[in-house]
């Protein structure tokens, strides 16, 4: 007997604690119409990359507020490699990649595959290389010792307004 009043105090336990927390979640406000992406502060890893980087690091200035940085990294095993993901106005993903390693793998990793065209694209003062992709779109600036990816989602307009942003530093 003594058995089972022990699984039945379990059973009401464990039927309290259930009311407990059901209670407790409509109680506790949602938003489900809330955004869930997370917006990182780029300013104290560009300073970073742009001391430890062997080249000059591309990070954007005067975006426009909708512009929103969702991931940075520095990886300096990793062929000293600079990301900075962003998603624009139109919700589209946009990724400024930098890297010693501008091999062919590379590219096509960085890229999701994309291909030259063999077009350009003249932005500013710099020529770019236009690429094309199934997932991804890109402009590719290739420098002595280092490639420049601008890639994502975002049309070719949204990649070419990345790319007028850019300022290119190095030093902190």
């Amino acid at each position: 007997m003594k058995g089972k009043q022990t699984i039945w105090d379990m059973v009401r336990s464990l039927a309290v604690i259930g009311v407990v927390v059901a209670g407790i979640y409509m109680f506790i406000p949602h938003d489900e119409k809330a955004d869930p992406t997370r917006v990182v502060d780029y300013r104290v890893e560009t300073a970073t990359a742009r001391r430890a980087a062997p080249y000059p690091v591309a990070a954007p200035v005067g975006l426009p507020a909708q512009w929103r940085a969702t991931s940075v990294t520095f990886d300096r095993m990793d062929g000293n490699a600079w990301h900075l993901g962003f998603l624009d106005p139109r919700e589209q993903y946009v990724a400024v990649e930098q890297s010693t390693d501008a091999s062919a793998k590379r590219l096509a990793k960085l890229t999701q595959q994309a291909k030259a065209t063999g077009e350009t694209r003249q932005i500013g003062d710099q020529s770019w290389e236009l690429w094309d992709g199934e997932k991804y779109d890109a402009l590719v600036r290739q420098e002595q010792g280092y490639v420049t990816v601008v890639t994502g989602t975002a049309t070719p307009d949204g990649l070419a307004t990345m790319v007028s942003a850019l300022e290119f530093k190095q030093g902190g």
